[in-house]
């Protein structure tokens, strides 16, 4: 069997939070991953579907862990901050890493259940989502190589 007929060998991600921590590993693995030749898929489930709705990576937020994530106005500071930190880092921004994720042919996938549940709509999302039920979710990680919850 030569290697153009051989299934590329699969990776997943799964993203369940709408945070700056939630968004990035997702998007630099899957990103990376591509590039290493793996069809990659990152699956957004509960929150973390926010982020492939219209405008919602751009609303995610850092919150600090613990009690001072509970303080008013400590997540905004704290986005600030870790804005101004990954600037500095030249780490791309989550915009252009979601862009960067589709056009290294990363698949956005959005959970059914979190879909129905939030009563959203195809028009809602931003574009090239695709929308799976968990069933076809397992049926991809099965077969996948590597399969992370970030």
């Amino acid at each position: 069997m030569n290697q153009q007929s051989q299934p590329k060998e699969r990776a997943c991600f799964i993203c369940s939070r709408d945070t700056m921590d939630g968004a990035y590993p997702a998007l630099i693995l899957g990103i990376n991953a591509a590039r290493l030749g793996l069809e990659t898929k990152v699956f957004y489930t509960f929150m973390g579907i926010n982020l492939v709705r219209q405008g919602g990576i751009e609303k995610a937020k850092f919150i600090p862990p613990g009690v001072m994530g509970a303080v008013p106005g400590m997540s905004i500071m704290a986005t600030a901050m870790m804005k101004k930190k990954i600037e500095k880092a030249q780490i791309p921004t989550l915009p252009d890493l979601m862009e960067m994720a589709q056009l290294e042919g990363v698949e956005l996938i959005a959970c059914k259940m979190t879909f129905d549940m939030m009563e959203l709509k195809d028009e809602d999302m931003i574009e090239d989502v695709k929308i799976w039920d968990a069933a076809e979710f397992m049926k991809y990680a099965k077969e996948a190589k590597l399969c992370l919850f970030t």
